[in-house]
């Protein structure tokens, strides 16, 4: 039996394996298709045609397009969350924490430009389960950034801020690359946009005694 559970395991994972591919191709289909269009106006037929996938398989994956809609919301929420770790928990400076956090979300943001465009459009579309599970995530994405803010106020290096509402207004701050990109992208590179947004916020709350420590996050403001 032990030879039997260990010849399925295998099988199982190229199963899910396939099964995550699929998924991903169909989102990669539908996200431009929505974000252009808007979801009432795309058809299933139409996400099909542009995956090169039959519409029943689609309906295999997602019985809706609430549910696609979904999906891409739940993907930029995880993708975020996953890098939030990659990039905070190595570091124990909160101040560079911080910095890092918001450096995730800004890349994450970039690279799901349309996914997060059609995430702001489409949100109200999703029934109260989806909205509510959305939320969580966003809370749970958050929650990182929130405790580094906690952290460096307690450790006497940032001002006696409000660490939810920085938390937030950093990953505002960050979604405006995606919502102001049209006027943001002629102007400055991403590269640009992070460094000089980074500056900006963290020399509002950085106690001047300690922004000799962070010439590279502050630039000319240290």
């Amino acid at each position: 039996m032990p030879r039997q559970d260990a010849a399925i395991a295998p099988q199982e994972a190229a199963r899910a394996a396939r099964s995550d591919a699929r998924r991903r191709q169909i989102l990669r289909a539908a996200v431009p298709l929505m974000e252009r269009s808007g979801s009432p106006a795309v058809s299933m037929q139409a996400i099909a045609d542009e995956a090169e996938v039959s519409v029943g398989l689609i309906y295999r994956y997602f019985a809706s397009k609430q549910e696609l809609v979904q999906a891409v919301t739940e993907g930029v929420l995880d993708d975020m969350a996953r890098m939030l770790a990659e990039t905070v928990e190595p570091e124990e400076d909160p101040v560079r924490q911080i910095a890092g956090a918001f450096a995730t979300y800004c890349t994450v943001i970039r690279d799901s430009r349309q996914a997060v465009m059609l995430t702001y459009r489409e949100s109200n579309t999703l029934d109260e389960a989806g909205r509510s599970v959305v939320k969580d995530l966003e809370i749970r994405t958050v929650e990182p950034l929130r405790s580094a803010v906690d952290t460096a106020v307690e450790q006497g290096l940032l001002r006696p801020i409000h660490a939810e509402l920085f938390a937030y207004d950093l990953l505002t701050v960050a979604h405006s690359w995606a919502l102001k990109h049209w006027y943001f992208a002629p102007r400055m590179t991403f590269e640009e946009f992070l460094r000089s947004q980074t500056a900006l916020l963290l020399s509002t709350a950085i106690l001047p005694e300690h922004r000799h420590r962070y010439p590279d996050l502050l630039g000319d403001l240290a």
